[in-house]
């Protein structure tokens, strides 16, 4: 090892450990507008549990429905999944088009006509509500950096084109002009549907806007059990309890409050590092010099990565964990070996980023289920409802989850509803002690794919039946 990589290693070790987006001060308008705890007996018409952006879409979707809302969260606003993600936003509802053509072909027509319809109001409304700019539609490069990945892209870009979105397949000294790494071998940019974000500062906006429709929002209030009396479900946070008409949760890969949505949603860990922010000479060398824009591997095992708007750069991804049970525990946000890691392949995909430093580090869980995509139903006779289970595709499409989450407590046959993601729930995870072996057994044969390019008989299994895990 290099004197200069030794260095990239070695601060990673002495970087901040919590997420480069929170890690500044929020707007003092917003601190204001919050209300200060909860009282001892509180009642509204709709409770939401969990401020990230799903809870925070639903909160202004249902005031702007008349309807009176409490959103509380256990931490703060946008401190979760949406806290913590690499920013790509895509507002695809079926975690992408090549994974809904698979599993939903005949329905793609007007799943796409709906998420592109909400894609441009989302646009829309961010301008209306002084966030122009925190969405940037800017595209998306996915790089191959095996031989035999460079066929799956090719799919994917017919995949994309017959479905009318914009993209080009690139060779390997295209993908390089763009972004200067001598891992690619290829790639493909899809102009359309795809874009970057500041996550917590589109939290704030969405934070704003609810305040600004009589929202209240409360932080630091945990729920740690729903009763159903019949009429309202009774919510406790500590010594306090909330009677609320209904209840949506949005609370992702945190504790769910039913038992049996841990059947089919999981808890899976990734990783982020952040760098300090590049000099001339290394942006200069690194590329990205028409238009910035996220990239992802090809992979199974894939690395996501970004220029954040003050010049670093945010690399994440690959590593994915699954802890025995389902456990979720602050300790796991931090990996040592994971984030050295991910300092390893920086280097590898930029050589000439050898001397930076690394300024921040952190985990979270990402709520996933068998088929990558949301889950959405009721309980308590239809007083309870939710949408969780976005795979790490959340940011663009919490808002069509908090909009069914809302229709299925309204009763109410969309065409939203009407989709198959809504009406078929996925299939279930085998129960522990089964579990953590069959996912462990599954991530060694997706290693083996990517190393190989053949799927073997148990993931050409897992796809007969629409299975999968996603790192």
């Amino acid at each position: 090892m290099t004197r200069a990589a030794s260095q990239a290693a070695l601060s990673v070790d002495d970087a901040h450990e919590g997420s480069f987006w929170l890690d500044r001060a929020r707007p003092e308008h917003l601190t204001a507008g919050l209300r200060k705890g909860l009282a001892s007996q509180t009642s509204t018409d709709l409770l939401i549990i969990g401020a990230g952006l799903t809870g925070l879409w639903a909160a202004i979707e249902a005031a702007d429905q008349g309807r009176e809302v409490l959103l509380v969260d256990a931490g703060e606003v946008g401190g979760g999944a949406s806290g913590r993600c690499g920013g790509f936003i895509n507002p695809s509802i079926t975690h992408g088009i090549v994974n809904g053509h698979q599993r939903w072909p005949d329905a793609m027509p007007d799943i796409l006509r709906i998420q592109r319809s909400l894609w441009q109001d989302t646009l829309s409304f961010l301008e209306d509500h002084n966030g122009a700019g925190t969405v940037e539609p800017v595209g998306k490069l996915v790089v191959c950096t095996r031989q035999h990945e460079r066929d799956g892209l090719a799919t994917m870009a017919s995949v994309l084109t017959d479905y009318g979105e914009e993209c080009s397949l690139l060779d390997a000294d295209q993908a390089q002009e763009l972004v200067n790494s001598p891992t690619y071998l290829g790639g493909l940019f899809h102009d359309s549907s795809n874009g970057l974000c500041d996550p917590v500062e589109l939290s704030w906006v969405l934070a704003m806007a609810a305040l600004e429709r009589g929202v209240n929002l409360v932080e630091n209030a945990p729920i740690e059990n729903l009763e159903d009396d019949g009429h309202f479900i009774r919510a406790t946070s500590g010594r306090s309890e909330i009677c609320a008409r209904q209840v949506l949760l949005a609370t992702n890969a945190y504790k769910p409050l039913r038992k049996r949505l841990r059947a089919r949603v999981i808890p899976v860990y990734d990783h982020v590092i952040v760098t300090a922010p590049l000099s001339n000479s290394q942006r200069s060398e690194t590329g990205w010099r028409d238009k910035v824009f996220g990239i992802t591997d090809a992979g199974n095992q894939f690395h996501y990565y970004r220029p954040t708007p003050d010049g670093r750069i945010l690399f994440g991804g690959w590593d994915a964990t699954y802890h025995f049970g389902g456990r979720i525990d602050p300790r796991y946000e931090q990996s040592p070996a994971t984030h050295r890691l991910l300092v390893d392949h920086l280097i590898e995909t930029f050589p000439h980023l050898a001397d930076v430093v690394i300024t921040h580090k952190w985990g979270g869980p990402i709520d996933s289920t068998s088929r990558f995509t949301p889950m959405f139903d009721t309980a308590m006779g239809g007083k309870l409802g939710w949408a969780i289970g976005f795979t790490g595709l959340g940011v663009g499409a919490s808002r069509f989850g908090a909009q069914v989450a809302l229709d299925l407590l309204a009763g109410s046959s969309t065409e939203r509803t009407l989709l198959p993601i809504v009406g078929k729930q996925p299939l279930p995870f085998p129960p522990e002690p089964f579990r953590w072996p069959i996912i462990q057994f599954t991530k060694r044969a997706m290693q083996r794919e990517d190393e190989l390019g053949r799927k073997g008989l148990w993931l050409s299994l897992l796809s007969r039946f629409g299975v999968g895990f996603d790192s």
